[in-house]
């Protein structure tokens, strides 16, 4: 695959056809069921029969090349199988019974784990994409294969996909970096994870992806040629005669990384190059790992032992880096055959080599516990797109690696802090939590973790718990979850206060006022939409955090809107319609005194209407003011409300107040002054104040016209750095 990595148009050299697949597969030497899989391909070419991808070639080729890179994986004939009739079920007639009654159940399976939910109508795409992922996770569970098709349905698409429209690109670009291929890296699949991040940052960022193909290409690795040359010659000379000895250069996304995320320059990348020695046993690693010590000189601080301390995905080898004679800084990377057929192929070694690993269902299991750990957390959430924001903590590729003060290895996400490592341990140890020493040092339960600490849990009495404010701290679902499954059974009476709480706190920030006698009912409807049996489990799950509230926000504005529809409509007087000052027509009423209430600050834009005060003239609100909808509903009040509408010639400056949510920062102040003043808009106030974890509070008043400038307005203030959200008042 990877002499296709940087082709122009992102599609094989050759077309893909049968008879190649068939050559590659009797060529392999491996007893593939070739009668089966003939089968397989006749039922999916006739099935696509007439389909045409974007492309335009025909549609099979798809398929084709999906198998043709699980050929090249090694991997069994019910996944070619599979492969080749992956999109049967979703494109065409064929159905899942057909599959499962010509071809069995273990290849239905397959089929079905990789096919996408088109049957399920979802609210948005989030609830979908998590959806699918929750099913294809499913299926891996009982079987990987499901997963390792899925990358490679994912990887021919990403070679294609310059047939796709721009925007879709993007969307399966970061869809692919988020998610697929942090998980060919969890299941050690190398090969696929870096070319679907290569192909991706090439859709994300094409100026930085060209960039650094350009840098590579200046650079000649001929002196890479040279020290292979010599190192075998060293290792001859010092009785390790059957070294195979390989050279590479680092992907284009993980230069990418270190140059646009971590700040450096190319030149201050090290592993750029890489030598590659492979040997017959653990003993000639290390002995080899001393010859090229005395070679070349190594660089402090950049030895790593994954042999002793493997990665979590299973991947195994020494790894230094020295500088060569030509003062050129390249990667050593020391490791055994059964290591490097790990690293190149991951969990499909399992069936490419599978004659020659030994306890390999043992080690298949343990190597995908952390699946099923997944999915057993995700049972306790009731919002499904929480998957989603898990995948993405869980799955990073940056590993730290610490110890118990038994010497034993805890592997976390770059980030992860005690907490998270007192979990990891066993949730028992993470609820009696009181504190943590690193190294032998009291430290704060915030602290970072960093490769190579010794870490100490303080633990207190069996009944203490853990603290809300963790759910803020902590980096990994697992402790996430472990968290809230302590308050979900220990504290439901404190979950249901705390909830109701919350939700009468965002009614009060949205305005919005629920008349008593339909309050019992919104709520169950809210329940019921957020998936809850009863409104004291929804206030319970807000409690302990199972359902967020920026979740449920969007649904209680929708239920709010539908309870505000039905209200009863405003008795008016057919009088004629006249002017006012202001820039406000007041129906009825002629150059009477018009104030704004300050409860909603109606702008031009806003739908509005009028309040016949006692003596004070007529004051506007927006028509869904909360204050609105309150008095309409009061017989006393309800023939003081008149229709009211924006005078269109009418050009006065109107104040708004906008709250703006900043990263603090000096000359912040200054910045969304300048933005202002660039825009020419009138600057009436403006109060500044610093709040928790180095964030700022901006409130600014400002003059505008009607609302259309007003979202111009907060367009120009988001564009500011460090502005997080700009909210209207």
């Amino acid at each position: 695959m990877a002499e296709q990595l940087l082709t122009a148009s992102g599609a094989p050299a050759v077309p893909v056809t049968y008879e190649r697949l068939r050559a590659e597969l009797e060529d392999s030497g491996r007893a593939y069921d070739l009668a089966m899989i003939d089968r397989a391909y006749a039922l999916a070419e006739k099935a696509h029969d007439g389909q045409r991808r974007r492309s335009g070639e025909p549609y099979i080729c798809h398929p084709l090349s999906v198998a043709m890179i699980l050929v090249e994986l090694g991997m069994d004939s019910e996944s070619i199988a599979a492969a080749l009739m992956h999109d049967v079920v979703e494109d065409t007639d064929v159905t899942l019974a057909d599959i499962q009654t010509r071809f069995g159940a273990e290849v239905a399976l397959l089929v079905d784990g990789v096919t996408k939910l088109t049957q399920i109508d979802f609210s948005n795409v989030e609830d979908r994409q998590a959806e699918n992922l929750r099913k294809m996770l499913l299926a891996m569970s009982q079987d990987v294969r499901v997963m390792i098709i899925k990358l490679c349905d994912r990887l021919h698409n990403m070679r294609t996909g310059d047939a796709w429209p721009e925007q879709k690109r993007r969307d399966k670009a970061k869809e692919t970096m988020e998610v697929y291929a942090p998980i060919a890296h969890r299941l050690g699949i190398s090969s696929i994870k870096e070319e679907l991040e290569d192909r991706s940052l090439r859709y994300l960022d094409p100026v930085g992806y060209q960039n650094i193909s350009n840098l590579l290409q200046e650079r000649s690795d001929d002196f890479l040629k040279d020290v292979c040359r010599t190192i075998d010659a060293h290792m001859a000379q010092n009785g390790i005669t059957m070294a195979t000895i390989r050279h590479r250069v680092k992907s284009v996304f993980g230069i990418y990384r270190k140059m646009y995320m971590q700040s450096k320059d190319f030149d201050e990348i090290y592993d750029i190059y890489a030598v590659r020695i492979i040997l017959g046993s653990v003993a000639e690693c290390y002995t080899a790992l001393g010859l090229i010590h005395d070679m070349y000189h190594p660089l402090p601080n950049r030895f790593k032992d994954y042999i002793s301390t493997p990665k979590p995905n299973g991947y195994q080898s020494l790894h230094t880096t020295v500088i060569g004679h030509e003062a050129i800084p390249f990667e050593v990377q020391i490791r055994t055959w059964d290591m490097d057929r790990m690293a190149e192929y991951g969990i499909a070694a399992h069936w490419k080599y599978k004659a020659g690993i030994s306890g390999s269902d043992g080690k298949l299991e343990e190597r995908l516990a952390w699946v099923r750990q997944l999915l057993e957390s995700q049972r306790t959430s009731s919002d499904a797109t929480d998957l989603l924001s898990d995948l993405k903590s869980d799955l990073l590729p940056e590993e730290v690696f610490a110890f118990t003060p038994r010497g034993e290895v805890i592997n976390l996400p770059a980030g992860a802090t005690v907490i998270d490592f007192a979990y990891a341990i066993h949730s028992a140890v993470g609820n009696r939590m009181v504190g943590a020493k690193v190294n032998g040092r009291i430290v704060p339960i915030d602290h970072p973790i960093v490769t190579g600490e010794i870490v100490e849990v303080l633990t207190g009495p069996e009944n203490r718990g853990p603290s809300r404010d963790w759910l803020n701290i902590v980096k990994t679902s697992e402790a996430r979850n472990k968290i809230r499954n302590w308050f979900k059974k220990e504290r439901r009476e404190e979950n249901i206060a705390e909830g109701k709480a919350a939700l009468e706190r965002e009614l009060r920030r949205n305005l919005m006022n629920i008349p008593a006698d339909q309050y019992n009912a919104f709520m169950e409807t809210l329940a019921r939409r957020n998936r809850c049996n009863t409104v004291e489990e929804m206030y319970a799950a807000i409690g302990y955090g199972g359902l967020q509230m920026a979740r449920l926000t969007p649904k209680l504005k929708e239920e709010y809107q539908k309870l505000t529809a039905a209200a009863p409509k405003p008795v008016t007087i057919d009088f004629k319609r006249t002017h006012t000052s202001d820039g406000v027509v007041v129906e009825g009423i002629d150059n009477c005194p018009i104030k704004f209430a300050k409860c909603c600050s109606p702008l031009p834009g806003d739908e509005i209407i009028g309040f016949i005060t006692r003596g004070f003239g007529v004051s506007i609100h927006k028509k869904d003011c909360a204050n609105v909808q309150s008095s309409l509903r009061q017989p006393e009040n309800a023939d003081r409300w008149v229709k009211a509408w924006w005078d269109d010639a009418s050009k006065e400056n109107y104040k708004a107040t906008l709250e703006l949510t900043c990263m603090d920062r000096v000359n912040l102040v200054s910045d969304i002054a300048l933005a202002l003043g660039d825009m020419r808009v009138p600057l009436y106030s403006l109060n500044a104040r610093t709040t928790d974890q180095g964030r700022a509070a901006i409130s600014i008043t400002v003059g505008i016209i009607n609302t259309d400038h007003l979202n111009n307005v907060v367009s120009r203030l988001k564009k500011v750095r460090d502005v997080v959200n700009v909210a209207r008042s």
